[in-house]
C-alpha cells in the first residue's frame, strides 16, 4: 500500500470478498419471479459485501491518520466490484443521461455482467472516460452556470474513486473546510460561521470570491497537489482520463488543460484537494504567524468567509492571498470580493464615526445581519437572500403555468413538495419573515395562474388562501439555533473554555 514497510501492514489489506468478488455467474442472468428466498439471500449477500467494503476503508482511513506524511502506491484494488455496485445503487435514478444515452434504469437491467466488464477494463486500463455532456442552469443573476453530464459508466468508476480518496483525505483536510465532504452541510458551515463571529473578537469580515474556480484550477498543479499523497499511478492515469476526456457541446468536443468539469461526481474532491493545498494549508499558517488579533476560517468550496479582529490584519490577509492564489492560476474578483465591517461592535464604531448601519454579506444562500437581540443584546441575523428568492419564484411560476389545466388537488401536492424543500434548508432561526413571504407570493401565484384558466373564473384570494391552507405547509422553523448544533456536533467545544477561535469555528474535532 505505501512504501517500505508500510506495504505489507495488514490493516491496510482489503479483506477479499466473498463469492469471487461478485454473485454465481447463473444469479446474474437467470431471474425467477416470485423468488422469496433467492431474492432475501441476495439482499443478505449485498449487505454483507457493503459492510467488507466499509471496514475496508475504515482500515484505509486510519492508515491515513496514522502516516500523515506517507504516499499510498496500491489503492486500485479498493475499487472491486462491490464497490463499482455500491457506487451505483448510490446514484440519482432520475439523472439525465451523458453521452452515452444509457439512463440508470437501461443499466441496472443488466448489471451483473455490465459491472464485471468495468471492473475488468478498470483493471486492465482498458477503460476509457467519455466526453462530458455541456449543459446550462440559470444563476441568480441572470447568468447561466455550465455543468458537466458524465457518462453513466464514468459516474460509477468517480464515485468509487471518491469513496477511496474520501478515506485518505478526510485525515488531512481541516476542519473549517466544509464543502462536500461526508458527515458535513451547508447548515454545518453556516453554524460555524454564526459561532465564530459571535464568540470570537470579529470585527471585520472578508468575503473572498475567486473567480470562475472550477474553470481556472490548473491541472498541472492538480495532479502535483494528489501525488503528495497517491503514490499509485493507476488512480492518477483514471484521473487524468477524466480531465482530458472533454466536453461535448454543439458537436464538438473540447479539451482544456484547466478546470475539473464542475459537475462531475470527482470534481468537488478534486476542488477541495486543489484549496486544501493552496489555501487551507497556507492560511492556517498565515493565521498562526502573522495575525495580531483573533482571526476565524470558514470555507464550503470555493466560497471563503474570513473574520478578523483587527482592520490592518484583514488588509494584509487579502493582499497576501491575492499573492498566493495567483502563484497558482486563481484570482479574487474584484468586484465580489469585499472587505466590510461586521460584529457585535461593528454598529457602535460606525455610529460613533456617523456613518450608517454596518454592511451585510452573503453566505450559502443567506444574508447576514448585525442585529440585536430583543433585550439588546448582539445577534446575527439570517435573511433568505432575495435574488435567490426571486429566481426559485419565477421558476416556480414557468411550472405553474406549465400546470395551468391540473386539477387543483395535483398542483396543490406538487406545491406542497416544493415548499417543503424550500423550508427545509432555508428555515433557519431569524428568518421567518422571509419563509412568510416566500409562501404568501406562492399563493400569490397559485391564485393568478387558477383566474387564467378562464376568464370567468372566481378564485379570489380568500378561496386560494382557504385552498393553500389545505395544500401547504405553514412557515415554520425547523432548524435548532447555531449554537445548539454547533455544540452537538462537536462535543469538544464549550461556551466558556478558552479554546482558540480557528478551533471554534473550524468545527472542533474532526469527524
Amino acid at each position: 500500500m505505501m512504501h517500505g514497510r508500510e506495504k505489507s501492514d495488514p490493516a491496510i489489506v482489503a479483506a477479499k470478498p466473498a463469492n469471487n468478488d461478485g454473485q454465481p455467474s447463473a444469479e446474474s442472468v437467470e431471474r425467477r419471479a416470485g423468488a422469496k428466498g433467492k431474492a432475501d439471500q441476495q439482499s443478505t449477500r449485498r449487505a454483507l459485501n457493503r459492510e467488507s467494503v466499509s471496514q475496508a476503508r475504515d482500515r484505509l482511513r486510519q492508515a491515513a491518520r496514522q502516516r500523515k506524511k506517507e504516499r499510498f502506491t496500491a489503492l486500485l484494488h479498493h475499487i472491486n466490484r462491490d464497490l463499482l455496485r455500491m457506487a451505483f445503487l448510490d446514484l440519482k435514478r432520475t439523472a439525465a443521461p451523458g453521452v452515452d444515452g444509457l439512463t440508470w434504469q437501461d443499466y441496472e437491467a443488466d448489471l451483473e455482467p455490465r459491472l464485471r466488464d468495468l471492473h475488468d477494463r478498470v483493471h486492465r486500463g482498458a477503460y476509457r472516460a467519455l466526453p462530458s455532456r455541456r449543459r446550462y442552469i440559470p444563476k441568480a443573476d441572470g447568468r447561466a452556470r455550465p455543468l458537466a453530464i458524465a457518462a453513466l459508466e464514468d459516474k460509477i468508476v468517480q464515485r468509487a474513486t471518491v469513496a477511496v480518496l474520501n478515506a485518505i483525505y478526510e485525515e488531512d483536510f481541516l476542519g473549517f473546510s466544509y464543502g462536500f465532504r461526508p458527515r458535513r452541510s451547508q447548515h454545518d458551515a453556516l453554524d460555524a460561521l454564526v459561532v465564530g463571529i459571535s464568540s470570537t473578537k470579529v470585527n471585520y469580515i472578508l468575503d473572498a470570491d475567486i473567480r470562475s474556480f472550477f474553470d481556472a484550477v490548473s491541472q498541472t498543479w492538480l495532479i502535483r497537489f494528489l501525488n503528495h499523497r497517491i503514490g499509485d499511478p493507476r488512480i492518477i492515469r483514471l484521473i487524468r482520463k477524466w480531465l482530458r476526456a472533454g466536453v461535448l457541446e454543439d458537436g464538438v468536443v473540447t479539451i482544456s488543460d484547466t478546470g475539473t468539469g464542475q459537475g462531475s461526481v470527482i470534481s468537488p474532491l478534486l476542488a477541495n484537494v486543489y484549496l486544501h493545498y493552496v489555501f487551507d494549508l497556507w492560511a492556517e499558517r498565515w493565521r498562526r504567524r502573522e495575525a495580531k488579533g483573533d482571526m476565524i476560517l470558514v470555507r464550503y468550496a470555493d466560497d471563503i468567509v474570513v473574520g478578523f479582529e483587527h482592520e490592518a490584519d484583514a488588509q494584509r490577509f487579502r493582499e497576501a492571498m491575492r499573492e498566493r492564489l495567483q502563484e497558482f492560476a486563481l484570482s479574487l474578483h474584484p468586484d465580489k470580493t469585499r472587505l466590510i465591517e461586521f460584529g457585535r461592535r461593528a454598529a457602535a464604531n460606525r455610529a460613533r464615526r456617523g456613518l450608517g448601519k454596518p454592511e451585510t454579506f452573503a453566505f450559502l444562500g443567506f444574508t447576514f445581519i448585525c442585529g440585536k437581540t430583543r433585550r439588546g443584546h448582539f445577534q446575527i441575523y439570517r435573511k433568505t437572500r432575495r435574488d435567490r428568492m426571486q429566481a426559485k419564484l419565477r421558476v416556480i411560476k414557468e411550472e405553474l403555468r406549465r400546470r395551468m389545466h391540473q386539477p387543483i388537488p395535483r398542483q396543490g401536492q406538487w406545491l406542497r413538495q416544493v415548499v417543503t424543500g424550500y423550508d427545509a434548508y432555508h428555515a433557519v432561526p431569524t428568518n421567518s419573515r422571509a419563509l412568510a413571504a416566500f409562501r404568501y407570493h406562492i399563493v400569490d401565484l397559485w391564485r393568478r395562474t387558477l383566474r387564467r384558466r378562464s376568464q370567468k373564473d372566481g378564485s379570489t384570494w380568500g378561496r386560494v388562501a382557504s385552498i393553500a391552507n389545505d395544500w401547504l405547509p405553514r412557515p415554520r422553523i425547523l432548524h435548532p439555533w447555531p449554537q445548539q448544533r454547533f455544540a452537538v456536533r462537536h462535543p469538544r467545544w464549550e461556551p466558556d473554555a478558552r479554546m482558540g477561535p480557528v478551533r471554534i469555528c473550524a468545527g472542533g474535532a474532526q469527524q
